[in-house]
């Protein structure tokens, strides 16, 4: 089984390896050839604006909005997690998203650059210590749909606010795992393929 990364823009080689110090077999994916290799897929951080408009240049955004609708397992980080909601707030224009979880995010939400910061985190599904969460220009989610698991959630300005969410076959998060050093969310990820 491969494991694609989507490598457009954003920090998609930290996700290579994370995968691989768990045993995944990873490729890059630029091309919708290369789409057509893989088993599951990746979406990392970055800036989900830039990511969504490559992906249309390159041929990949139909590509990967089928998968996705045909059942692909999918992960996403941060702008990932932008990427594979059906609903964004306060959306760039003309914004599009691949979609896929039944949710309604907020970009940007915490704040800009300057405030990123980290946080613990009690992750359901993931065994052992609380996970660090960082946090860096990231989504939450304003709301859920019925079939939606929220997985984790961060409480900011006396509000709770969930940052990790899973749907059938995808998974997401506002914060960066892949650099942590901490690859349990992907392990969750490979568990659920």
């Amino acid at each position: 089984m491969i494991v694609g990364v989507l490598a457009l823009q954003g920090d998609f080689r930290e996700h290579i390896l994370a995968l691989e110090s768990i045993g995944a077999k990873t490729m890059l994916v630029k091309k919708p050839e290369e789409l057509e290799d893989v088993r599951a897929l990746v979406i990392p951080g970055g800036e989900s604006t830039t990511i969504s408009k490559l992906a249309r240049a390159f041929g990949l955004f139909g590509p990967i909005v089928d998968r996705i609708a045909a059942g692909m397992p999918v992960y996403g980080s941060c702008a990932g997690m932008i990427l594979l909601s059906d609903r964004v707030e306060d959306a760039a224009p003309g914004q599009k998203t691949f979609g896929g979880i039944d949710m309604t995010v907020r970009r940007n939400a915490f704040g800009r650059q300057v405030e990123s910061f980290e946080r613990s985190l009690e992750v359901l599904g993931v065994n052992g210590a609380d996970m660090t969460g960082i946090f860096i220009r990231a989504p939450w989610v304003e709301e859920v749909g019925p079939s939606v698991e929220v997985l984790a959630s961060v409480e900011f300005h006396r509000e709770l606010h969930p940052v990790a969410v899973r749907q059938g076959a995808l998974l997401a998060t506002s914060f960066h795992p892949e650099i942590t050093g901490d690859n349990r969310i992907h392990k969750l990820f490979l568990e659920s393929i």
